[in-house]
């Protein structure tokens, strides 16, 4: 037991060597998972856009059309920023990027109320943002049931049916709308907990990648196993590198998904304790995937470089944050579970901005494991092949 311990130390220590002797590696592990964290969340801190330019058309110019353009000018999510005669006007607007909606209201609007018929008035949203849409048709949903309300009340006072009475009628059933977990409906906390899981995920894959890679392509690949460890097991070797990397993301890791959502006011509903062991699963997968990864078909520095960039949108999208999971085709919810962020995303959301707890997220945690097992295989078998095929 003591040689067994004494020879993992001893790949440990020359693997931290390794690594921060490595300028690359050293950059991607303590540079860009400090830059890549601060810049995303300071990019979507805000949570939610305010006043979003619009066009207001109103053709039928009305005491109710009136009404609703000074409701509309008042709605957090949009600003009338323009009053224009015809259609044509506000399409020119739009495609100058002046405005991101149209609210049109048509010429027999304030006849058809008066006659007691529908009246129509029809929003044109810009779709080349997801956030142009959301505003306009938010702010203009809210006020047009406000719309609705005031109409009606106005109808039935016409009656002679008033007061409590009338509201009763309007609604008669009272809602609550209550956002669970994202009260705000915000971006940042929609978004920034998946892309920080995944920037601990492509950074440590990423690294590994990078070594893997000079390695080979220096024609040092038996370098990777330490001389007087060659003739002995290779899992003592695939134990002591993953312990290095295991050490160095510890604190790394709590500084990403801890320290930044603390400081950005992201959700953190879980507790400490379970996101650890949560973690050490998936930071055990993603090394042992790393160094499968790296072992097997990294041949140059650059080429771990172009594998990051290759995988990192797509993996994002399998997360199943994006497109939910029931939606996707089966071969690619497969496809996302050979990585360790599809889990690892889905486990740490519920987590962090659910407040679970490790039960609640078993099924995310054993997958965890069982890649943790079956990647630590790969890895040791990437060595003995190394071993003996390739020739120092």
């Amino acid at each position: 037991m003591i040689h067994y311990m004494q020879d993992i130390w001893d790949v440990f220590t020359a693997e931290v060597r390794r690594v921060f002797s490595n300028k690359m590696a050293m950059l991607v592990f303590f540079v860009a998972t400090v830059i890549y964290p601060l810049v995303f969340c300071a990019i979507y801190n805000t949570e939610y856009m305010h006043n979003l330019p619009v066009a207001l058309v109103d053709e039928s110019r009305c005491e109710a059309s009136k009404r609703f353009g000074h409701k509309l000018d008042a709605v957090p999510e949009v600003e009338v920023a323009y009053r224009c005669n015809t259609m044509a006007e506000a399409e020119k607007l739009m495609r100058d990027h002046k405005v991101h909606a149209i609210f049109y209201i048509p010429r027999d609007y304030g006849t058809r109320l008066a006659q007691l018929q529908t009246a129509r008035i029809g929003v044109f949203c810009d779709m080349s943002s997801f956030y142009y849409y959301k505003n306009a048709v938010t702010g203009g949903s809210n006020l047009l049931i406000d719309e609705m309300h005031t109409i009606e009340l106005e109808r039935y006072g016409l009656s002679g049916i008033t007061g409590e009475q009338a509201t009763s009628l309007v609604q008669p059933i009272v809602y609550d709308d209550v956002k669970l977990y994202n009260p705000a409906g915000g971006f940042g906390s929609f978004f920034i907990p998946a892309l920080l899981m995944l920037v601990i995920h492509q950074t440590l894959f990423f690294g590994i990648g990078i070594m893997a890679g000079e390695a080979n392509e220096n024609r040092r690949s038996l370098h990777l196993i330490p001389a007087h460890l060659r003739g002995r097991s290779i899992h003592r070797v695939t134990a002591g590198r993953a312990l290095c990397f295991i050490l160095l993301y510890i604190p790394i890791t709590l500084f990403v998904l801890w320290l930044v959502p603390h400081w950005f006011h992201l959700p953190q509903l879980g507790r400490l304790s379970d996101l650890m062991l949560f973690l050490l699963p998936f930071i055990l997968a993603t090394t042992f995937l790393g160094m499968s990864f790296g072992n097997f078909f990294v041949r140059e520095k650059m080429s771990g470089v172009l594998c990051c960039l290759f995988f990192s949108v797509m993996l994002f999208f399998m997360s199943g944050v994006v497109w939910p999971q029931c939606a996707m085709p089966r071969f690619w919810l497969a496809l996302s579970y050979l990585f360790p962020s599809t889990p690892g995303i889905q486990g740490f959301i519920r987590i962090s901005s659910m407040g679970a707890d490790l039960v609640a997220v078993r099924s995310q945690y054993i997958a965890l494991w069982i890649q943790a097992g079956a990647y630590f295989v790969t890895s040791c078998l990437s060595l003995r092949f190394i071993k003996k095929y390739r020739k120092p």
